[in-house]
C-alpha cells in the first residue's frame, strides 16, 4: 500500500531544503515536475517518479494535524510538506520517509507517520522499477482502468487533500469513477463524502472478513471487471440478487453523539460589491457564538476565516465554479463545503454545514427560526433543510453504519414563496402552521418538522411537504 509522508515544520522549506531532502534517494535520482510546478517528483533515469512532493502549505488555522492526522504539530502557523510514494516500489516509501525526516530536522518540526521518518540516511533505489504510465503519471492515482481512477489511502482520515482533489477532477474529466481505498479503521472527512459522484466512485475499506466493502453503504465487493464492484450473496437467486453487507459495518453502538446538519442555498444577484460567505458565517455565529476559523480549496483548511478573500478566489476562478471547505475551533467541531457558481439567476452558494455535539451537550435547536429569519431577511436564502443526526461529535465518517439524519426544519426562501400561486406556501397538509419570516408583504417560510431522532417519520412529513410546495 502507498504511503503519504507530510513534514509538519516550524520555517517554510526553503529550495536548498528541499534539495537536500530530494537527494535522500542519492545524486542520480533526477528532478522532474508536474502541475505547472506545483509537484516536484523524484524519478528514475527513464523519468518515471518513484516519490512526488507537494510545495509547502503555511497553514494558519488551529486543529487541522489534529483533525486529519492526529498529530502534534508547530505552533501556528506552520508549514506542511506532503510527500506520496509511488506504488508498487518499497524503497520509494523509504525514500519519501527520509525526505520528510530531512525537512523536518532541518527546519523544525516533526514528520508523520513517525515510524516512516526514521532515518536520515540516503536510500539505496538502485534497480527499482515503479508503477507504469499513465497511473504514474497522475501522483494520486495508483491503479488506472478503462473504468476507475483508483487511490490508496493509509491515513487516519481521508481528507480532500489537493492531491485527492486533482484525482477527483482527472476522473471527472476522464469519466471514470473514483474509488478510494483505506485500511480497516480509516474514516472519511466530510468533505470527500460530499464530493463523492454517483457510481461506480465509492469508498473502499479493506476488511479481513470480508475482502473488502463499501465503508458507506456496508456492501461486500470485489476486484471485477477493472474496478470494484458488490457481490451476490452466495444463496442469491435470479430474482433475489441481493448484496451481502459486511458484518463489520453493522457492529455498532450508541454513543449519544449526535450532529446538527444545516444545507442550504442562496441566490446573489451579481455585483461588483457582492460579499460571498456572509450566509455561511451567519450561520455559524447564530449556532456557535462565533465566526468560522479557517477555510481553504483544500484539506487542510489553512488560510483564517475572510469572507472579502474567499470572494477575491472566487470571482478570480469564475465562470469556473469554486468549492473550499470551512471548519471551526478545535473545541466546537464545525466543518462546511461550499459550492460557489456563476448562473444565469446570479451567484449560487450551496453549502452543507454539520456541527458535533456530545451525549452532554444540547444542540441549539431553539435558535433555528431566528437563524432563518436572518438568512431569509439578509442572505436572499432560497431554501434550507435542517437534520438531527445520531453520529459522531468529530464529524468523521466511520465505516460504519450510520442512521439517517431527521429533519428538524425546512425554510422557503421569500422569492420562491412569492412564485407560488395562491396561499399554496402558508396552507400545507402539515399539522403544525409555517411561520412567516421577514416583512409580511414579502415573508419567507419556515416549516417545523417532528425532528425526533429515534422516528423517521418526520421523512414522511418532509415528503408531503415537498410534494405539497412542487403541486405533484
Amino acid at each position: 500500500m502507498t504511503k503519504d509522508v507530510i513534514a509538519l515544520t516550524e520555517r517554510m522549506p526553503d529550495p536548498w531544503t528541499v534539495l537536500a531532502g530530494l537527494l535522500s534517494g542519492g545524486p542520480d535520482k533526477l528532478v522532474g515536475t508536474e502541475g505547472d510546478g506545483a509537484v516536484v517528483q523524484l524519478c528514475d533515469e527513464q523519468g518515471r517518479p518513484l516519490v512526488s512532493i507537494e510545495a509547502p502549505l503555511l497553514v494558519q488555522v488551529e486543529g487541522e494535524a489534529e483533525r486529519l492526522l492526529g498529530a502534534t504539530p508547530p505552533p501556528v502557523p506552520f508549514w506542511w510538506t506532503e510527500a506520496r510514494a509511488t506504488t508498487g516500489v518499497a524503497e520509494a516509501e523509504r525514500l519519501a520517509g527520509t525526505f520528510a525526516a530531512r525537512l523536518a530536522s532541518l527546519t523544525g518540526g516533526s514528520a508523520w507517520p513517525p515510524e516512516a521518518a526514521r532515518s536520515l540516511a540516503v536510500v539505496a533505489s538502485d534497480g527499482v522499477s515503479v508503477a507504469p504510465t499513465p497511473a504514474a503519471a497522475q501522483p494520486a492515482v495508483d491503479v488506472l482502468t478503462d473504468k476507475a481512477a483508483v487511490v490508496i489511502q493509509d491515513r487516519p482520515v481521508v481528507a480532500m487533500t489537493a492531491w485527492l482533489s486533482d484525482a477527483f477532477r482527472a476522473a471527472a474529466n476522464a469519466e471514470l469513477g473514483l474509488q478510494v481505498v483505506s485500511p480497516a479503521g480509516t474514516t472519511l472527512s466530510p468533505a470527500v463524502r460530499d464530493s463523492l459522484p454517483g457510481w461506480p466512485s465509492r469508498w473502499v475499506v479493506q476488511d479481513e472478513r470480508e475482502g473488502y466493502y463499501d465503508g458507506l453503504s456496508g456492501a461486500v465487493l470485489r476486484w471485477q471487471d477493472g474496478m470494484f464492484a458488490p457481490v451476490a450473496a452466495l444463496d442469491a437467486t435470479a430474482e433475489d440478487m441481493r448484496t451481502p453487507v459486511a458484518a463489520t459495518f453493522q457492529e455498532v453502538s450508541a454513543t449519544g453523539e449526535r450532529q446538527l446538519a444545516v444545507s442550504f442555498r442562496t441566490v446573489h444577484p451579481a455585483d461588483e460589491r457582492l460579499l460571498l460567505g456572509g450566509a455561511l458565517e451567519a450561520v455559524w455565529r447564530e449556532l456557535t457564538g462565533e465566526p468560522p476559523a479557517g477555510w481553504g480549496t483544500a484539506e487542510p483548511a489553512n488560510l483564517p476565516w475572510s469572507p472579502s478573500r474567499l470572494t477575491d478566489v472566487a470571482f478570480g476562478r469564475a465562470p469556473e465554479p469554486t468549492w473550499a471547505v470551512v471548519v471551526g475551533s478545535p473545541d466546537r467541531p464545525g466543518l462546511a463545503t461550499v459550492r460557489i457558481t456563476r448562473t444565469k439567476a446570479g451567484v449560487e452558494e450551496e453549502v452543507r454545514l454539520a456541527f458535533g455535539y456530545g451525549p452532554d451537550e444540547e444542540p441549539p435547536v431553539d435558535a433555528l427560526p431566528g437563524l432563518a429569519e436572518v438568512l431569509a431577511t439578509r442572505h436572499h436564502l432560497q431554501s434550507m433543510l435542517v437534520q438531527l443526526r445520531k453520529a459522531r461529535r468529530d464529524l468523521a465518517v466511520p465505516p460504519r453504519f450510520e442512521g439517517p439524519g431527521v429533519p428538524l426544519a425546512f425554510v422557503l426562501g421569500a422569492e420562491e414563496v412569492r412564485r407560488m400561486p395562491g396561499d399554496r406556501a402558508r396552507r400545507t397538509p402539515l399539522s403544525a402552521k409555517p411561520v412567516q419570516l421577514g416583512p409580511r408583504t414579502r415573508p419567507a417560510m419556515y416549516y417545523p418538522l417532528p425532528g425526533n431522532p429515534s422516528d423517521l417519520a418526520g421523512w414522511q412529513d418532509f415528503e408531503r411537504l415537498m410534494r405539497h410546495l412542487k403541486d405533484e
